[in-house]
Formats: C-alpha cells, structure tokens, sequence
C-alpha cells in the first residue's frame, strides 16, 4: 500500500449541545452513504483553523449557528471513507459547540438527517465506540 494511503489523516468535528432544565442536549447527524450517526465533522482547509472547520461543517451539515471552543475537548480514532471504497485511518479532534440557532434551511439539509438527543441515546446509535465514550463523558458533566 502507497505510504500516502497508510498516513493518518485529520477530521475536525464539533460536538453541538444546548442544556434544556439542567441536562444537556447534543445533536448528531447521519453521514451520507452509510447513515450511520455522526458528528459533524470536515477535514483540515488551508487558511482555517481546526475549530473554525468544525463551525463551519456545523453550519453546513446540520444548519447549526453557535459559539465554538477554540481547543480541542478530546479525540478519537475513526476511518475516513472514501468516495472509492477505501477507508483510512483518521483521528478526529472535537470541539465544543454551544448551539444558539437551528436553522431550518442548511446546505446539506437533503442529504443528512438532524436530530437533538440526550449523550446517553447519542452514544446508543454512535457506530464508533470512543465517539459513544466521548459522548458518555460530556454527559458526566452534568451529573
């Protein structure tokens, strides 16, 4: 295998929340081939910074308007997969992303389903076990 198909490459997401009575509410999204539960998430563009790719997927993934940490909260490890087939090794950082609006008209709003759920159902549908763990965690900080 090629050494650039081996190389790990980067994601960076933003883990969306609002706290509704005291707990908190997060949103996941579907990627657009599998389905599965996702962050929103985009990989590394020149002249951005990590935190300000991950605003910006929220905005064009799931229509989110909101502030956003400038640190990473943590990793994990993921796969990238191609529109090919192939699927590389990733990590994904994650930022905070504290939602002030939901909009009801996003770019890629045919393409993925929006839902707000509590971390705990979040972690239920994550198909990656360090993003359910991620989301278990944020959950503990309201506890």
């Amino acid at each position: 295998m090629p050494a650039e198909k081996k190389k790990i490459r980067y994601q960076y997401a933003c883990l969306p929340f609002r706290i509704e009575d005291g707990h908190p509410m997060v949103v996941m999204i579907t990627s657009r081939e599998t389905r599965r539960w996702i962050l929103p998430k985009g990989k590394p563009e020149k002249g951005q910074a990590a935190w300000q790719v991950a605003a910006q997927e929220a905005y064009e993934e799931a229509g989110l308007v909101g502030r956003i940490s400038t640190r990473a909260i943590a990793s994990y490890a993921s796969v990238k997969r191609l529109d090919s087939g192939i699927e590389l090794p990733c990590t994904v950082r994650v930022f905070l992303f504290e939602v002030d609006e939901v909009l009801d008209d996003w770019p890629e709003r045919t393409e993925r389903e929006r839902r707000w759920m509590t971390p705990g159902e979040a972690a239920l549908l994550a198909s990656e076990p360090q993003l359910a763990q991620l989301l278990l965690e944020f959950s503990r900080l309201w506890d």
